[in-house]
């Protein structure tokens, strides 16, 4: 299915039996949940909110199974490409091409942390060996600088040159000053590159700066809220962007507060308490988050709007 990268896709999650095996039938109901949003124009999984860190090939193939095989007909698949080793992506890149995946997100190496802003090319070498494996679109997932697995701008500008098949960057910073040239940046080359910003701590501003979509986690949950606020973004209606930016305000302090290593396990927890999961089961190394912090999780979705049927649409929807 043809991809663009644009507008408001959100990265599921995967739900876990208390064994730790993939709960598929939850798995293939929070599938359709989000695909069902009016707005949304593709699903990303294999990320970190579906916990790819602790999942096998043979399980991340699996999920992109059922992923095509539930919602494939009715919308692009987007599947991340999460490996240390480039050997490996490329092996994952040609699986997930093979099994029909419209796009991928590649994840930076964690050897990146040891130096990839000083040496750009091994950055570089890691998305030539993905793109051998596939000819998919290839969005850049750009971690914040702070973590040494960032690129830097000029990095992404390379990147861009030189892997014609890259189309996106997934920006995650972490600087608004940052983001906001790397915008600038992307906007005036040549080849035209798509903007999706992964800010969900701080949405609106991000939307407001230019970016074409985002594409996260959150929307695992609250894809309605973001559908509607990236909409009033475009059609230049501030106050009610403004107005729906309160009720993404009360989730972003259910999801976002610290340690970040929570937040998908958070969003499983939002899941319980609204009705859509039957457990916020996590694999280790993630731990049950405590009765306290799901308490508070429970009366931020109410005081967000989000009741345990789900329906917000209607009331967040009206007006833009």
């Amino acid at each position: 299915m043809q991809f663009s990268a644009t507008g408001v896709i959100p990265a599921c999650l995967l739900p876990f039996n208390e064994d730790l095996s993939i709960d598929e039938p939850s798995f293939r109901k929070h599938l359709r949940d989000v695909a069902a949003v009016r707005g949304v124009s593709a699903i990303t999984v294999n990320g970190h909110a579906s916990e790819v860190s602790s999942c096998t090939f043979e399980e991340q193939e699996r999920v992109l199974h059922i992923t095509l095989d539930e919602i494939g007909e009715r919308m692009p698949i987007v599947s991340g490409v999460y490996s240390d080793s480039s050997m490996d992506a490329a092996r994952i890149a040609a699986m997930a091409e093979r099994m029909g995946a419209s796009a991928l997100l590649v994840f930076p190496s964690a050897v990146f942390a040891r130096g990839v802003q000083q040496r750009p090319e091994m950055a570089i070498e890691h998305f030539k060996r993905v793109a051998e494996g596939s000819k998919l679109p290839l969005i850049i997932f750009r971690y914040a600088m702070a973590s040494g697995m960032g690129y830097t701008i000029e990095t992404l500008l390379r990147l861009i040159d030189e892997v014609p098949t890259i189309c996106a960057i997934k920006d995650s910073c972490g600087d608004p000053m940052v983001h906001e040239q790397t915008i600038r940046a992307l906007k005036n080359h040549g080849r035209r590159i798509k903007i999706l910003t992964t800010h969900s701590a701080w949405l609106l501003p991000s939307l407001v700066l230019g970016c074409d979509g985002l594409l996260s986690g959150a929307g695992s949950t609250i894809a309605d809220l973001q559908v509607a606020l990236f909409e009033a973004v475009q059609h230049g209606e501030l106050r009610e962007a403004q107005r729906l930016n309160d009720s993404v305000f009360a989730t972003t302090d259910a999801f976002y507060r610290t340690p970040a290593t929570d937040m998908h396990n958070r969003m499983k927890e939002a899941q319980v308490a609204i009705g859509r999961l039957p457990n916020a089961t996590v694999r280790p190394p993630l731990v049950k988050l405590s009765k306290g912090e799901i308490e508070r999780i429970t009366s931020l979705m109410k005081e967000a709007g989000i009741e345990r049927a789900g329906a917000t649409a209607p009331r967040v929807l009206s007006g833009v």
